[in-house]
């Protein structure tokens, strides 16, 4: 009999020529399991969408509950749903005053896709500002704003008038001017190996675009829900977004993201022309419910509260002669190794003890760290152990 490894070959899409390929059974907390019983440490979080883990019975009591009830109904926007009506007064709740309306997509590329045409349609400028080595998501009009040329060029034409800074630097915020329609850019870099702006910087950032009448996207899809020791990243640099990306841990797990502004902002999507974004699926309701589920698990149980200590305790580990840096912020962080080949090597040796770890689309140097918040201290040392076993032998 043909296997499920062979199946997913055959008929699945592939999105590279060497698929990690672990068949996972079943996941629960900081775990997957693969048929065969054994277990993983998932140090991804599946890419920072599982800040509270796998299947967390809230989690899975809110999704239950909802099934009962109703699936998909309508296209966002029309009837009044409770799901995603009480998780946007959630949001709403936990964020800025500024920050006050919100618009569910499906994904963190549609967040970017509305964010987009949303600062356009408000402002009436055509000129965006992305950032050097940025991952927005690979659909046309993120991609157009993705920071690495290699994933672009063979997709071109993409969106006019975007131009490229480099993030950090203090210098490039001069190219943002009157004719800006919006400058959009990571909180923390994320695909870049975790690249970290400074107070200043990110001081002067949100000076320059009020200045110049520019709207400000943060985008915080792997960043937000305490993955950087804050709800949210921005909270660090005692700034606030215009418009703020979500998706990834949004959801609990469940696919649903969001691009949230002032009510004045976003009003504009509503006429001249109507329907100014459209989404199906947008705001799904079991998505919903396993969104607002998830968030009042990392309020309740103030998951936020031990993230900078547990990164601090990762950093203090992993020293080895061959890292050159363990970079980060919370439980987003890398581990910057000098060769790609070393990468592959580790991750696939850790792989083999039962450590799932993988790297960076525009850093391919380093190792992602990432697990899901309620890892425990005991387990971070586990990690750490079979991480420095893989690198003494290479």
């Amino acid at each position: 009999m043909i296997s499920h490894k062979e199946l997913f070959l055959l008929n699945n899409a592939q999105t590279s020529t060497s698929p990690n390929m672990l068949e996972v059974e079943r996941a629960e907390g900081l775990y997957l399991y693969d048929r065969s019983g054994k277990s993983y440490m998932d140090l991804v979080s599946g890419f920072a969408v599982s800040n509270i883990g796998h299947r967390h019975p809230k989690v899975i009591e809110a999704i239950t509950a909802q099934l009962e009830k109703y699936l998909h109904l309508t296209v966002y926007g029309e009837f009044v749903q409770s799901p995603m009506v009480l998780f946007a007064q959630k949001l709403i709740s936990v964020l800025p005053e500024q920050l006050n309306n919100v618009y569910f997509v499906n994904s963190g590329a549609e967040a970017t896709e509305g964010a987009l045409k949303l600062a356009k349609r408000y402002t009436g400028r055509s000129g965006i500002i992305s950032c050097r080595h940025a991952y927005h998501g690979s659909t046309h009009g993120a991609l157009s704003v993705m920071g690495n040329e290699d994933f672009k060029q063979k997709y071109r034409p993409l969106l006019p008038d975007v131009s490229f800074i480099t993030f950090g630097k203090e210098e490039d915020l001069e190219l943002i001017t009157t004719d800006t329609a919006c400058v959009i850019m990571e909180t923390v870099q994320g695909e870049a190996g975790i690249r970290i702006a400074s107070l200043e910087y990110m001081t002067k950032l949100r000076a320059k675009c009020t200045a110049t009448g520019t709207l400000l996207i943060l985008d915080e899809i792997q960043a937000a829900f305490g993955r950087t020791g804050k709800l949210f990243a921005f909270e660090h640099y005692h700034i606030v977004p215009d418009i703020l990306l979500l998706a990834k841990a949004l959801g609990g797990g469940m696919p649903i993201g969001a691009f949230i502004a002032n009510r004045e902002v976003m009003g504009v999507l509503k006429e001249n022309p109507i329907l100014g974004h459209i989404t199906t699926f947008g705001g799904h309701p079991v998505s919903s419910v396993s969104g607002l589920a998830s968030l009042n698990v990392i309020l309740e149980e103030d998951l936020v509260k031990d993230v900078a200590a547990k990164g601090a305790l990762f950093k203090s580990l992993l020293v080895h002669p061959l890292i050159r840096e363990v970079r980060g912020i919370g439980l987003m962080m890398c581990i910057q190794l000098d060769t790609f080949e070393q990468v592959e090597r580790v991750s696939k040796l850790c792989a083999a003890e039962g450590i799932v770890i993988d790297w960076f689309l525009h850093c391919e140097t380093a190792l992602r760290i990432a697990p899901p918040l309620i890892i425990s201290e005991e387990e971070i040392k586990i990690a750490c152990a079979v991480i420095l076993k893989a690198l003494d032998s290479l």
